[in-house]
């Protein structure tokens, strides 16, 4: 295992991080999970995407934080959110929410120079049986890769746990993104791949963080980007869902720093 030293420790290109910003990376994922807290009173028929997306750059600025994705390769919004089909980066804007949709709402603040990253499943009124059990098994796949976080083991062992359960469960795992490295930079080493094979890439060392995010569809893994640059859609235009945590190492496995502090981790199960 190659060891570099610099201005901040690396194990093979990852940082390693010390205790002391495990305390950063708190306080950034309490106020990522805060705002998909504050969403669940608003999620309903007829809402459009631009006013949930005002909701979040509003409860971000009075959280003391700051926006992540204002700016960020010149997009201009507080959240991605992701509808039905669309499997990631979907625009906020004008787009009535209609009775049986589902969307994805995806946000990164920046506290102190920390990033907080996460996304959650929404579901907007009464929603197809196929959509509720597409949302319970990424979000089960999610926490099966998180479940194998622990020093010594690889990057791979996540990858291989979701794609274990989604393939039990006959569902397909994209494969176009992967979750990545964070911290004081949004996006950095590792990518953590979400179909992967166990026993694969860099091996998992305490004070890494990375987020874990998982895409699957209910239809074939194939994607591909809108003409806006940014819009990815399933090609067959089947139903799509993801849930993201951000996480960092401990000694003995690890730390989701993005937990609902409400109990909301699965906002479309949630009655308010």
């Amino acid at each position: 295992m190659e060891i570099e030293t610099e201005q901040v420790n690396r194990v093979n290109g990852i940082r390693i991080h010390t205790p002391e910003d495990f305390a950063g990376m708190r306080a950034a994922g309490r106020v990522a999970a805060e705002c998909l807290d504050m969403l669940v009173d608003y999620v309903k028929p007829g809402v459009t995407t631009g006013y949930l997306d005002d909701l979040i750059r509003e409860f971000v600025l009075d959280s003391g934080a700051a926006s992540a994705t204002i700016g960020y390769r010149g997009y201009r919004h507080a959240s991605c959110i992701s509808h039905n089909h669309v499997v990631c980066h979907g625009i906020p804007g004008d787009r009535v929410m209609k009775e049986g949709d589902i969307a994805n709402v995806d946000v990164t603040v920046v506290v102190d120079g920390w990033h907080g990253d996460t996304s959650r499943m929404y579901a907007f009124g009464e929603v197809k049986r196929r959509a509720t059990r597409l949302m319970d098994i990424t979000y089960d796949a999610m926490m099966a890769g998180i479940a194998q976080v622990k020093p010594g083991a690889r990057i791979g062992d996540i990858g291989a746990a979701i794609t274990e359960l989604a393939h039990k469960n006959r569902i397909s795992v994209v494969e176009d993104f992967c979750g990545h490295g964070l911290g004081q930079v949004f996006h950095d080493e590792p990518n953590v791949v979400h179909s992967a094979r166990a026993g694969t890439g860099p091996e998992i060392v305490p004070g890494m963080f990375f987020t874990i995010e998982p895409m699957l569809n209910l239809g074939k893994k194939d994607t591909y980007i809108l003409n806006d640059g940014w819009t990815a859609v399933t090609r067959d235009k089947s139903l799509t869902a993801q849930f993201e945590h951000s996480i960092g190492v401990t000694e003995d496995g690890y730390e989701i720093f993005t937990t609902s502090p409400k109990g909301y981790d699965k906002p479309h199960t949630v009655t308010v």
